[in-house]
Order: C-alpha cells, then sequence, then structure tokens
C-alpha cells in the first residue's frame, strides 16, 4: 500500500512538474527591473483572464543587448535545436535583422487585428518584419542628454549634433556606455557613421572618444553620470533621458535629438528558434503590441490604464494612442511628425554590427588612454583631423564583417590587429 502511494506521489509530481514546465516563459531582456515588473503584472493577468490559467516568466539577464546577442549566438552553436530561451524582447532593431537571417527566430504571425493598427515602417525603417519573425513594440530616439546648470557654470559650447562633441572644449565632459554590451550605445554609433559617412564618421567617434571621460559598462549608467553632474553631456536613448529629467527637473536638464541626424528605431521581440512555450510567447508578443499595452508605455504610474508603480517613458508603435491619450501621455514628441529623419539603413547596420563593435572596442576603448593622450596633444590643430583615420575602408569592413561571423579566429586576429594600429597611430600624434 505504501509503494502504492509513494508511485502516487511520485506521478502528481511528475505532472506537477510538467505543467509547471508548461506554464512558464523565458524572456532574454535587456529592460531594466522597473519595466520588467510592470510587464510580468499586466501580462500575467491578462494570460490569466484569456486563457484561464496562471504564466510565470522567468527574465533572463545577460546584459545589455550586445551581451545577450554574444549569449544567444554561443548556446546555439551547442545546442542548435534550442536553448531553452523562448523570447528575445528589447535590444533595438540590428540584434532581429541578425538573428533572422541566421535562422535564429521563429516566424510567429499574430492577429490580423493587432497588426492592423501598426504600420509597416516608420520613416523608411520596418516597424515589423514581412515574415513576422519580428515586431517592434515601442519606438526609440537617440540623443544627447545635457545637465544645463553644469554647461553653464562652466561655460561650455552648445551641443546640437553629434559632431558637436567633438569640441575640444569637451574634454573630460563626455559620457558613454561601451557599446559592446548596449544595443542602444551601439546604435548611436551606427548613426554616426551612416549620418556622416564612413571616413567622417570614424573621424567624429575618434575625436569624441578622445572627449569621453570614461565608458561605463551599463546604459543606464550615462543618465545617472549626466545627472549627477560627472559629465554635462551624454550618450543616451530617450526613454532613459526622459526617466532622468523627470527626477532631475526640466531646467536643470535637456534632451537633444540631433537636428538632420534623428533616427526613431524599432526596440524589437522575436521567438527564439526551438522555443519552449511558443504558444505562450505567441501571446506575449501580441499583448505586447496591444493598446493596452502599449499605453502602459506612455501613461504616468498610477493613472488608470497605465502602469501601477513605474513610469516607463517609452515611445508606442500605434499611431493613433499619441492622439487618444493626448495631454495624458509623459511622451513630448510624436515619432511619427518628425521632420529631418536620417534614413536609416536597417540592413548594412545589421550586416556589420558585431564588426563595428569590435572596431570601436579596439580603436577606441581598449586603446582610451592612449586616444586621450594623443587628442590632448593635437585637439584645436590641424593635425586633429588625421586621428580618426580607420584602419580599412567602407567597403573592405562589410566584406569582412561577413567572413568574421563565422571565424572565431579571424575575428580575434582583427581585434588585436586593430589595437596594434590604433596605439601606434596615437602614439605618433603625441611626438
Amino acid at each position: 500500500m505504501r509503494i502504492k502511494n509513494l508511485l502516487f506521489l511520485m506521478i502528481l509530481v511528475l505532472l506537477g512538474s510538467f505543467a509547471w514546465g508548461a506554464s512558464k516563459l523565458v524572456i532574454l531582456s535587456p529592460h531594466n527591473e522597473a519595466h520588467r515588473r510592470e510587464i510580468t503584472n499586466a501580462f500575467t493577468q491578462y494570460y490569466k483572464l484569456k486563457y484561464k490559467t496562471d504564466i510565470q516568466i522567468e527574465w533572463m539577464d545577460q546584459g545589455g543587448g550586445s551581451d545577450i546577442m554574444r549569449y544567444i549566438k554561443s548556446e546555439y552553436k551547442n545546442k542548435p535545436r534550442g536553448i531553452g530561451v523562448d523570447l528575445m524582447f528589447g535590444g533595438g532593431i540590428d540584434p532581429y535583422l541578425e538573428l533572422g537571417s541566421m535562422g535564429l527566430l521563429q516566424p510567429c504571425k499574430i492577429a490580423p487585428s493587432v497588426l492592423k493598427q501598426i504600420p509597416r515602417d516608420i520613416h523608411g525603417i520596418p516597424i515589423y518584419d514581412n515574415q513576422y519573425r519580428w515586431y517592434g513594440t515601442a519606438l526609440a530616439g537617440f540623443g544627447i542628454l545635457k545637465n544645463n546648470i553644469v554647461s553653464q557654470r562652466l561655460g561650455l559650447p552648445a551641443v546640437r549634433t553629434w559632431q558637436d562633441l567633438t569640441n575640444p572644449k569637451l574634454q573630460g565632459w563626455i559620457s558613454s556606455a561601451d557599446p559592446r554590451h548596449s544595443g542602444s550605445v551601439h546604435m548611436m554609433y551606427e548613426i554616426i557613421l551612416q549620418a556622416y559617412g564612413w571616413e567622417k564618421g570614424w573621424e567624429i567617434i575618434t575625436q569624441m572618444g578622445g572627449n569621453i571621460k570614461s565608458f561605463t559598462q551599463s546604459a543606464s549608467n550615462t543618465p545617472t553620470e549626466v545627472g549627477m553632474g560627472n559629465a554635462a553631456y551624454g550618450l543616451c536613448i530617450d526613454t532613459y533621458a526622459w526617466s532622468q529629467i523627470a527626477k532631475v527637473g526640466r531646467s536643470k536638464m535637456s534632451f537633444i535629438l540631433p537636428s538632420g541626424v534623428t533616427v526613431i528605431n524599432p526596440d524589437g521581440i522575436g521567438v527564439l528558434k526551438g522555443a519552449p512555450n511558443i504558444s505562450a510567447a505567441k501571446a506575449f508578443v501580441e499583448f505586447s503590441l496591444s493598446p493596452s499595452a502599449q499605453k502602459l508605455l506612455m501613461l504616468p504610474a498610477g493613472s488608470p490604464q497605465g502602469p501601477k508603480q513605474f513610469d516607463l517613458y517609452r515611445m508606442a508603435v500605434i499611431p493613433g494612442l499619441y492622439t487618444t491619450l493626448g495631454q495624458q501621455s509623459q511622451i513630448p514628441v510624436n515619432p511619427f511628425q518628425l521632420k529631418s529623419v536620417l534614413k536609416y539603413d536597417t540592413v548594412k547596420g545589421a550586416r556589420r554590427y558585431s564588426l563595428l563593435n569590435d572596431m570601436i572596442g579596439a580603436l577606441v576603448i581598449d586603446s582610451h588612454k592612449e586616444l586621450g593622450e594623443a587628442w590632448s596633444s593635437v585637439k584645436g590643430t590641424p593635425k586633429a583631423r588625421g586621428i580618426g583615420r580607420p584602419p580599412l575602408t567602407e567597403a573592405q569592413a562589410m566584406a569582412l564583417a561577413e567572413k568574421m561571423k563565422n571565424d572565431p579566429q579571424l575575428r580575434n586576429k582583427m581585434i588585436s590587429q586593430w589595437t596594434v594600429f590604433a596605439r601606434n597611430k596615437y602614439r605618433t600624434y603625441k611626438k
């Protein structure tokens, strides 16, 4: 009798484990804790109401969007059929284009009633994939966060564009995260290259790098640095900028969307190949694009239909909400009505995503000490322009990007060569 009871209990445990596994959703995301908690709270209620069962969300933290991409690629090398993760959520658009081209995203066509509210693109940039492998769940703007008090007290020059950040008077007063750990910061460096061209873009990136005080690990550190006055300007995504301005005050801080070179970029979501819980993953995608979820992004915490505890400061992908919500919205701009928006090449950005991170790492960040010393010697002189000379042309870089994706030895070799190139170059400018 005891043996039968024991077997019965074991069966119950196994059934319970099966049910528990079937009702869990595993998500890789760079979103902060506030965003995760609000989405978890809203989605679990939505899921319970619609499907009459509970759902658990397990958020996996692997750092920023660039870190998550490295993790996904590494895991799929060892587990090509699936890595035990259902969704990637956040990190811009370039990672999803790259994952899609690698066959690591699973098509997920959502209800037409949800999709019809969302345009196919914004200023030429797709909001969702024509093969339904990924969708933009929010829109992001990239710009420069300014500490008005610090810049006024120090008499620092005005900044309106990315190129203005190369002004020699700003040395030591700019903050940036490392793009190798942040998808949003990576996007800003890619924007600079596309806005100004390869040669001029590298000149700006390098000179700006000479002005940067230090590179932080996380994009969320930059608004804190600027808010505390440790930096006067910082490379910042809109949601972090607006959140910091709300804390400190609009008179003390401001956010600049660079004139003529602004890019509005979807912040994506995609179901990963071999997702363990494909039905719940699809439900999460549909929920994220629904008006109720989109309102959470724009409304203040505690308001009807808004988030419960935390302000999210994100731009919705449903154009009609900007009119419907009106003054209730915390978002100060309508991205669909912005002018002078850069025609961003998403395919190019995705193809060289990893290569650009490696180049910036070698040429600017890992050689930052040598760069800073060289910049101090030549800033404000005719020699300053040559300091940003890259080691290869754009055509060479695009060809090399494809080869490096599947050749770790070549990648390590090129990073080493670029680091040596940079340090030798900067030493010549110190003489």
